[in-house]
């Protein structure tokens, strides 16, 4: 017998929601679809492209975006990583850029200095630019910068005894040791040098920047000089920081120099000082 037009239609209609049933239950039991996404390329930080500073693009990079972020001159925190940056720069970089990033660094201590009194950073990059030029400039300007590196420096040895290793303490020290102590003029004092690189010595004992600057300062006398020897050797061998890689290999490079020079001169054995 042939169904009746109604049955046929009941059947098509019961036929049809079986089959929407049946899509929407394989549509929930398949795997969902992925999507494919460009992936989004993030700005590295200033921090993070100065911490490669290795690479001196880094290093210029960082300094670009410090300096944009400090040009109201009310940015404490970029002002002195930009001075930072250029002091880097400015002995570290290209030698014909050094002049400039020194000049930059020197001018963006000095508003982080008067920024932020209380605090040591400000303070301790603008001595550390004025520093360098000073070394690189003539006698009688150099002589003009020497009052306000040791104020500087002063300062930040005041606000913060030890602050970062020490770094007051050694920078000061390589002021007395590098002014000239002649009579009348101008402030510079051998033994007391000696003894601010041993006091920051205190603070950070694996410092090869300070153990490199007490060497130097102890290789020109025969009575000194195995303890010089024996200091060189500890910056070259010992293991570089890794937040401070390139500053290391810079001082590491300075030792060997220094450590071949003195391989002629004879000096008085080295006796170490009792830790107990």
């Amino acid at each position: 017998m042939g169904s009746s037009p109604s049955s046929a239609s009941s059947f098509r209609m019961v036929s049809c929601i079986l089959a929407f049933y049946l899509a929407v239950g394989a549509g929930l039991g398949a795997a969902p679809q992925t999507v494919s996404q460009t992936p989004v390329k993030t700005t590295p930080s200033p921090d993070e492209l100065y911490a490669g500073r290795v690479d001196l693009a880094k290093a210029k990079a960082a300094a670009d975006i410090w300096q944009q972020r400090a040009a109201d001159g009310r940015d404490y925190e970029s002002l002195w990583k930009l001075s930072r940056a250029s002091y880097y720069l400015g002995t570290l970089g290209p030698k014909g850029d050094q002049s400039a990033a020194l000049e930059r660094g020197i001018t963006a201590g000095k508003q982080a200095a008067a920024l932020q009194t209380d605090k040591p950073e400000g303070h301790f990059w603008y001595a550390a630019n004025m520093g360098e030029k000073a070394q690189r400039s003539s006698k009688f300007t150099a002589l003009g910068m020497k009052g306000d590196i040791k104020s500087e420096l002063e300062r930040v040895i005041a606000i913060q005894p030890g602050w970062q290793g020490g770094s007051g303490e050694s920078a000061l020290g390589e002021w007395y040791l590098k002014v000239p102590d002649t009579f009348m003029c101008c402030g510079g004092d051998h033994k007391k040098g000696i003894e601010l690189l041993r006091k920051a010595l205190t603070y950070d004992a694996d410092s090869k920047q300070v153990k490199f600057s007490l060497a130097e300062a102890l290789a020109d006398d025969d009575k000194t000089r195995a303890e010089a020897r024996s200091l060189l050797q500890q910056v070259i061998t010992a293991p570089v920081d890794p937040e401070w890689v390139a500053e290391d290999q810079n001082f590491q490079a300075k030792a060997k120099v220094l450590l071949d020079k003195l391989s002629s001169k004879k000096d008085v054995p080295f006796t170490p000082a009792s830790s107990s």
